[in-house]
């Protein structure tokens, strides 16, 4: 009996020594491992030159993020034709700081944004446990953030205001129509104002776009489904941080929406009722501050090069 519970005890001690190495390497490694993301997506007319996009994600910002804005900055050099940011810029009160540092390279470069929750509330302590659980939660009470002021900066770079609005802008020759939502996850899209705006802008413009770009931050189907309707080409989403915590061989645990997991993150296809986009969801740059850890799910950044379709 006593050398199966030594056994036993073995066993335990080498289990908890992967476990808080593994944690040891989400949080002083993996989360700090930046990688850019490379997509080809054959969406535009035939006989188009290719563009590209590229595609930021929460970035969960904290002034003292010194290392995650300078590797924002480098992404300059790849001279992107167009940014699109799909929200949760902020994880601190003081976020917008670093925002700025991250950002301004991109100034003039036009581009476009949508809200994530954590543009207009500080981040809070959750139970990682609770992710996986279905019971509903007393909201937390909620810091709100300086989204005014990182709206009035954004749009000072030149980037487009896409929450629960429409636009249209020409990038390399292409006329390309934007329509987007504000966070899904705490229900402040609004898809009949999203199908009103997409209506108005079709009807002012006398020329039908060369591509219609969809951009939600939290993919959940209801939007996905809309964005499919109203004729999108590709879509881009965030929220998901790619599961941030995943298991080599299986994924992402949980996807924090009501996406398929095998979905959470990447190029993928959407259909709905006969019609088909491409879909790209970010596993995201940052973390929140209360939850410093990813493991095999590097934060990222993605580079899309849209060629034309066959």
């Amino acid at each position: 009996m006593s050398s199966m519970i030594r056994g036993v005890a073995k066993a335990l001690a080498v289990l908890a020594g992967a476990g808080a190495a593994a944690f040891a390497w989400g949080s002083l490694i993996e989360r700090n491992a930046y990688v850019l993301r490379r997509v080809d997506v054959p969406v535009l007319p035939a006989g188009s030159d290719p563009i590209t996009v590229l595609h930021l994600s929460d970035l969960h910002m904290a002034p003292w993020q010194r290392r995650k804005q300078e590797w924002v900055r480098s992404l300059a050099d790849l001279r992107p034709d167009f940014v699109v940011d799909t929200g949760d810029n902020l994880g601190h009160a003081r976020g917008i700081e670093g925002i700025r540092q991250a950002l301004e390279v991109f100034r003039g470069t036009p581009g476009a944004f949508v809200w994530g929750s954590n543009d207009y509330f500080g981040p809070h302590f959750k139970n990682p446990f609770l992710y996986f659980s279905r019971t509903v939660r007393k909201p937390p009470k909620l810091v709100p953030l300086d989204r005014e002021g990182l709206e009035r900066y954004l749009e000072g770079l030149g980037w487009a205001d896409l929450d629960n609005r429409a636009a249209r802008v020409e990038v390399g020759g292409l006329r390309i129509e934007l329509f987007g939502t504000d966070d899904a996850h705490k229900h402040f899209d609004r898809l009949d104002v999203v199908s009103a705006a997409v209506d108005d802008l079709r009807e002012r413009e006398s020329e039908g776009p060369d591509l219609v770009l969809a951009v939600t931050h939290a993919p959940y189907q209801r939007v996905l489904d809309s964005f499919v309707t109203h004729g999108a080409d590709l879509i881009l989403a965030g929220h998901t941080h790619g599961g941030q915590v995943c298991v080599p061989g299986f994924g992402a645990l949980v996807t924090n929406c009501d996406i398929p997991r095998e979905q959470v993150k990447g190029l993928s296809l959407w259909a709905h009722a006969r019609r088909v986009a491409w879909l790209h969801v970010s596993a995201g740059l940052g973390t929140s501050i209360y939850a410093p850890v990813r493991f095999a799910c590097r934060p990222e950044a993605t580079l899309l090069t849209l060629t034309a379709s066959e």
